[in-house]
């Protein structure tokens, strides 16, 4: 049997195509719409499989020609396209069948089967070994008419033997193809059912041995007597657990590196969209390609055995679609749901080994640092009412052009200047809260040190990060002398220069806030008592959950920090009962769980709590997390007294 497959996912067509392969099926692959058109029309196919959204032609337009010019193979459509309208449309234009990534590969299998069924004149239902029939449609066995009462894993090595005439089976490969995926019996399992099978054959009367060993090999079926080789082997399993499980996982497993290699690109694609989506400037030509990114991932990630994150890039489809206007509450969303798709990607596939709190180790210290994740952390959330202003200045427009991208995901206004004149004037017409100053300029006769100077004689109290390609010692002293916050040396990422100035605009703010922190393990307590105090944040600890609300009416904290799993009393119960008390209910609650399922997260925020941040802790998120919420507090507060006054 021969396939055509015209997908342009390449994880997805790796993957398809070496599960049909391991299922007998001849396949060839390609990935646009018009070769695979070409193909159809000049090779014979015993069915076509193809997706929808296709470079060069889609493939409701392939299916609608092929059916015009009386073409009769039968076609099944595969793709990420799940509105009911978007059915309709693949079944009207000719299509036979319709599944909607991603799929269960046994599920397709047997659609793929039910479509070549329907596709052959002849279906040959009943397999014969001299006397030995076996009826495919009442799996009834029987020999010289006499019936056979087989186990089920004994009538599905007999089946398999017959559909396979040729083919050597090893004891591992029988029982990929017998046994279910559920199941784990050792290789003596198969040896007992070979045993089992000719002792029942045997007693109806067989007197000849119809299975063959091959010594060092394994077993196929014995050549009979009386025929050639010329019976035709059926090229589809019928067990509903025939497939090749190991061969299809060694290369799921390999897609899978690949992708997580290449998924920086794609999150800086999203990155740039959602940031230009929370200002109004996302264009067509960006929304379209972000579109079609999370389009591929949902089929990539279902092919690859990621369904929770073919789900999260579903969203992100569905909201970039649904959304052309400036929104910056679409853009939070789809911001989080990046960040979630990130940390299934990367982390939450169970081959991450970790040490302490967020160092990871084996694969994924090959793996490029992204940008996204920390900026995602701290994206802006549509109450923010000013975002704080940094005033660049510097020559170099490829960084300060990223700055200005990043900005916005950061909550930041940036303005950039590109010499010292321009500065002076920006500083007096509209006082920055922080500058970020290179020290150099193209030109020579401009020097980042006067300005600091100026600013220091001034005693304007404006943080200063320095941001300089130099180096020396005595550059250092200097800016030291002279009020610098911080020395930053070029070439340097724009995630470490965003990092530092948020680490300086809350340490200038002098945020004295108090966090308490409920959980059971004591290496969590110990790591966020050394952890939070360094962001001027005071902590106490509590691992016994009944001494909770005693802890909670003494210290009085700004923010809780509690676990999902404890003993006495879970995180859940704390929560509903912090937020059922008048004193404490508008506190922000964070909950610090290794919990990812959807479950479990949904109760969390049913519960009440504000946020919701996954183990191993990545200590910039966390942080990031935890001032957005004070600051929240603090804006609230302000507010309050305002109208309170007034």
């Amino acid at each position: 049997m021969k396939i055509l497959l015209i997908e342009d996912d390449e994880y997805a067509a790796s993957i398809l195509a070496k599960l049909l392969a391991n299922h007998d099926y001849v396949v060839d692959t390609t990935s646009d719409g018009e070769t695979g058109l070409k193909l159809a029309k000049e090779y014979n196919y015993n069915l076509i499989l193809l997706d929808v959204l296709l470079p060069e032609l889609d493939g409701i337009s392939i299916c609608r020609q092929l059916r015009n010019e009386g073409y009769e193979v039968p076609i099944l459509i595969l793709t990420a396209l799940d509105k009911s309208t978007d059915r309709v449309m693949g079944l009207d234009a000719g299509a036979d069948d319709y599944l909607i990534k991603p799929c269960d590969f046994s599920e397709l299998i047997a659609r793929v089967r039910a479509l070549l069924r329907r596709g052959r004149e002849l279906l040959p239902e009943v397999l014969t070994w001299e006397n030995l029939k076996v009826d495919l449609k009442t799996t009834e066995v029987t020999y010289n008419q006499k019936r056979l009462h087989l186990t089920p894993k004994e009538y599905g090595l007999l089946e398999l033997l017959l559909r396979n005439p040729q083919r050597i089976f090893s004891r591992s490969k029988i029982l990929d193809f017998v046994w279910s995926v559920d199941e784990f019996p050792g290789e003596e399992a198969v040896t007992t059912q070979i045993k089992g099978l000719r002792r029942k054959l045997k007693a109806v009367g067989m007197s000849k041995d119809l299975i063959e060993t091959v010594y060092g090999l394994g077993y196929r079926l014995k050549q009979e007597d009386n025929k050639a080789e010329n019976q035709e082997p059926a090229l589809i399993p019928h067990h509903p657990h025939l497939q090749a499980k190991t061969e299809v996982l060694t290369v799921v497993a390999k897609m899978r590196e690949e992708l997580k290699n290449s998924l920086t690109e794609q999150m800086e694609l999203f990155e740039r969209a959602i940031a230009l989506l929370a200002t109004g400037a996302l264009d067509h030509t960006l929304r379209e390609k972000a579109i079609a990114q999370a389009h591929r991932l949902i089929g990539s990630l279902g092919s690859l055995g990621l369904p929770e994150g073919s789900k999260v890039a579903r969203q992100i489809e569905d909201l970039f679609q649904n959304t052309t206007a400036k929104d910056q509450s679409v853009a939070l969303q789809i911001n989080k749901l990046v960040e979630l798709l990130w940390q299934i990607v990367v982390k939450g596939d169970g081959d991450t080994e970790t040490r302490r709190y967020g160092e990871t180790v084996n694969i994924f210290d090959r793996l490029p640092a992204s940008p996204t994740l920390r900026v995602f952390a701290s994206f802006p959330t549509p109450s923010t009412s000013v975002r704080q202003r940094i005033l660049v200045i510097d020559d170099d427009a490829v960084l300060t052009e990223q700055l200005k991208i990043e900005a916005v995901a950061w909550g930041l206004q940036i303005k950039v200047v590109t010499n010292l004149i321009a500065a002076r004037k920006e500083i007096t017409d509209n006082l920055p809260e922080i500058i970020l100053l290179d020290l150099t300029f193209a030109d020579r006769t401009e020097n980042g040190l006067k300005l600091l100077a100026e600013l220091n004689e001034q005693k304007l109290k404006i943080p200063v990060v320095v941001l300089t390609a130099q180096n020396q010692l005595s550059l250092r002293l200097k800016v030291a002398h002279l009020g610098g916050y911080y020395f930053l040396q070029k070439p340097i990422s724009s995630d470490r220069i965003f990092q530092t100035i948020t680490t300086v605009l809350n340490q200038t703010r002098g945020v004295e806030a108090k966090v308490m922190v409920v959980d059971d393990d004591p290496e969590i307590l110990d790591f966020l008592s050394d952890l939070l105090p360094a962001w001027g944040l005071r902590v106490t600890t509590l691992n016994n959950p009944r001494k909770f609300w005693e802890i909670l009416e003494v210290f009085a904290p700004n923010l809780l920090i509690l676990d999902v799993n404890m003993p006495y009393f879970n995180g859940l119960e704390l929560c509903q009962v912090v937020r059922n008390d008048f004193r404490w209910g508008e506190i922000p609650i964070l909950f610090l769980s290794a919990l990812k399922d959807t479950e479990t997260i949904s109760r969390v925020f049913a519960a009440g709590a504000d946020d919701y941040v996954t183990k191993p802790i990545i200590e910039s998120e966390l942080v990031s997390r935890l001032f957005n919420r004070l600051q929240r507090v603090q804006r609230r507060s302000r507010t309050d007294q305002i109208a309170i006054a007034n």
